[in-house]
């Protein structure tokens, strides 16, 4: 029961690590210092996208259900409803690689504008 608790937690920690790989950057905006957290994360975001890698949190994650006796998810919220947006269906390395791409773009965008304005504050 622990490890599959321990499992779902860990579901809902790698959603959120997801959210704020690809709109940490909305936060910096408002938080400067926050950039040290979220640079490494939409950084290692990219890197698991573009080349395919699997992330440790899977790991892990399999790794506890395994010890909680699961071979397949449950029917749990966390499984039902978190888990198909972790890990959706008919995901190739095609979609991956669009979405690395949507993670960089948008962190981009994001990034480009804290820029200009640390720019303008420096010339003001």
């Amino acid at each position: 029961m622990l490890y599959r608790i321990a499992a779902d937690g860990l579901v809902l920690f790698h959603l959120s690590f997801i959210l704020f790989v690809l709109f940490g950057g909305l936060l910096v905006l408002k938080w400067r210092p926050l950039i040290w957290w979220h640079l490494p994360a939409a950084a290692w975001g990219v890197i698991v996208e573009v080349f395919h890698l699997t992330c440790p949190l899977t790991y892990w994650e399999n790794l506890m259900r395994e010890a909680a006796g699961q071979t397949v998810y449950g029917g749990g919220f966390v499984e039902h409803y978190v888990l198909p947006i972790i890990y959706p269906a008919g995901l190739t390395p095609t979609i991956q690689l669009g979405l690395g791409s949507v993670v960089l773009a948008v962190n981009l965008v994001v990034y480009v504008r804290l820029i200009r304005l640390w720019k303008l504050r420096r010339t003001a």
